[in-house]
């Protein structure tokens, strides 16, 4: 049974920073592909960062162009741990955040990109 598990979420002022982790616990995340994403009241759901395979060239990272430059995915794989480090906050990427893992090597089609399990979210705010 796979479980993910976010935290790091909650209040920062804009221009701030804030860090979040997801730990994976049933499946190493280096046999995985993850992403980020985020779901603003009244917004469809995208995808923000994402890291295929370990040693794939999948393992090269992809940003949303609203992130670019801000948002860093990374992954411990001995703690089995992915994090998205978010600097330069702004309102607009307040969202409920969520972590998600694919179990194949190959990305499906956006919003969700194949996703085959997903955190519970967690509610990033950025006050202005």
């Amino acid at each position: 049974q796979v479980q993910l598990v976010e935290s790091g979420g909650g209040l920062v002022q804009a221009g701030g920073s804030l860090r979040l982790s997801c730990a994976a616990s049933g499946r190493a995340l280096s046999a995985s592909r993850i992403g980020w994403f985020r779901q603003a009241p009244g917004k469809e759901r995208e995808c923000v960062a994402r890291i295929g395979w370990s040693g794939w060239s999948g393992g090269t990272p992809y940003y949303a162009d609203s992130v670019k430059d801000r948002f860093t995915i990374s992954r411990d794989n001995a703690k089995n741990t992915v994090y998205l480090q978010m600097t330069t906050l702004k309102p607009e990427d307040t969202a409920v955040y969520y972590c998600a893992l694919g179990r194949d090597p190959y990305w499906g089609a956006p919003p969700n990109y194949g996703m085959d399990y997903w955190g519970k979210g967690i509610l990033v705010t950025v006050s202005s």
